[in-house]
């Protein structure tokens, strides 16, 4: 892969060694330079975790994605530095009951480095660590997103909580891009998918966070939160571009509910 490609994407320089330090600084630089997005599922492009795919869109078309997409991506980044990297699944909670949703609806990584240490490193979950977690350590582990720690539950896979509530379920068992096919074309095309209701594309920034959720531009400060509406098709385009670097020749479709809304 053209790691020289990459690397320039998200504004990082080649680390001489993969260590604790410099997987944590490229965890936080494709946090800020590639978005969260789920505008392909909306744009009617269909979404390939082909390893060649997934560097087009990201590095080649300066493009972001959603967790199959990020993960898959950074993952073979990492690989390509020296890293050995765990592809896991994850159920994410939710919903009233806050249970644990279906398997394969979240990929993260475990990331093995030199020393022998493990990280999970997530880089496709939205608003999350800035910075990878220790995945050997059950104590608290402080980071710029909130206060996280990993749990051992019975059945041997690790709850992953931010601020005392439980984000998602990680299996152990090491698991191919391959495996997440089946759900990743569920979260497309299902009408029962939350990544089917609204558009999203979200950031990084160096004092917070920065979104368009539908035609909203939504900017994140030191906690507090600040709304623009974007008025019309120039300026929903002229965000995209500003902010995210994406340049559309067509804007997303919007889904059927925000088409009816009043």
């Amino acid at each position: 892969m053209d790691v020289t490609g990459y690397l320039s994407r998200i504004g990082f320089p080649r680390p001489a060694v993969l260590d604790a330090a410099a997987l944590r600084d490229l965890h936080r630089a494709h946090l800020l330079a590639v978005p969260f997005e789920n505008l392909s599922i909306h744009l009617g492009e269909r979404i390939s975790l082909e390893p060649g795919d997934l560097l087009d869109k990201i590095v080649t078309r300066r493009r972001g994605g959603f967790c199959y997409e990020l993960n898959g991506a950074f993952a073979l980044l990492l690989e390509a530095l020296g890293g050995r990297v765990v592809r896991a699944a994850a159920r994410v909670f939710g919903g009233p009951d806050a249970r644990p949703g279906p398997p394969f609806d979240h990929l993260a990584l475990v990331v093995h480095l030199a020393d022998g240490r493990p990280w999970l490193a997530d880089v496709g979950f939205g608003s999350h660590t800035v910075y990878p977690l220790r995945f050997d350590e059950r104590g608290e582990q402080d980071d710029p997103g909130g206060r996280f720690q990993l749990v051992d539950v019975p059945d041997g896979d690790v709850d992953v909580r931010r601020n005392g509530e439980p984000q998602y379920r990680l299996e152990r068992r090491e698991r191919t891009l391959a495996d997440f096919v089946p759900t990743c074309w569920w979260q497309q095309t299902a009408p029962e998918s939350h990544f089917r209701r609204d558009t999203i594309c979200s950031r990084l920034t160096g004092d917070g966070r920065i979104s368009i959720s539908g035609r909203t531009l939504i900017h994140t400060r030191g906690g507090t939160r600040t709304e623009h509406q974007l008025a019309d098709d120039g300026e929903l385009r002229a965000a995209y571009r500003d902010h995210f670097g994406i340049e559309l020749d067509r804007l997303p479709a919007a889904p059927p509910q925000a088409r009816t809304r009043p």
